[in-house]
Order: C-alpha cells, then structure tokens, then sequence
C-alpha cells in the first residue's frame, strides 16, 4: 500500500484530521496532483485556520500556479493566524515567502 493509500484509510475513521489531510495534500504534490492538494489545504484552513504550516504550502502551490495575488493573501492571512498563536517560525517563513515575492 503506499503513501497516498495509507493516508486515505486514515481519513476513512477521522475525516477532519488535518495532520493527515496536510501530509496527504503533501503526497499528491509529489505526484503533481496540485488540484487535489489545493483542495485539501482549503479544507484546512476553513476548518482550522490556526494550522498556520498549511498556509505556506498552499502559497507556494499558488504561485507554481501563477496565481500570485492569491499567494500573497494566503501568506498574509498565514502571517495574521501565526501571531495569534505566537508561532513566530511560521510566521518568518511566511513573512520570507511574500517577501520573495514583492522583490519580483
């Protein structure tokens, strides 16, 4: 069974996980699936917008996409969600992430 196999039969018995749903949309990255990951970190962050490392996957995955105003929202929403919850980590990556793409 891989990867992706596994994490679907998690989801079956607790379907709002988000750390199985994060490495799942992970998973399907690898594999060039961006609609289905984008799918799931949207699913997230609307259920959860505390879960501040989905904001820059789902960012970079917008702008792989082209979609670089809608990157910078995520990443300045991801910004706002980091400090509430004093991940200040989070928060410099995703600060790095905008940052890169305002020297553009």
């Amino acid at each position: 069974m891989d990867r992706i196999e596994k994490l679907n039969e998690f989801l079956k018995n607790n379907p709002a996980d988000s750390f199985v749903q994060h490495a799942l949309g992970l998973e399907y990255i690898k594999i060039g699936n961006e609609v289905e990951a984008e799918r799931l970190f949207e699913a997230i962050l609307e259920r959860e917008p505390g879960y501040v490392g989905t904001y820059y996957h789902l960012g970079k995955l917008l702008e792989r996409k082209g979609d670089v105003d809608r990157a910078k929202l995520v990443y300045e929403k991801g910004m706002e969600e980091s400090k509430k919850i004093a991940e200040m980590h989070a928060y410099g990556e995703l600060k790095g992430a905008i940052e890169a793409l305002n020297d553009e």
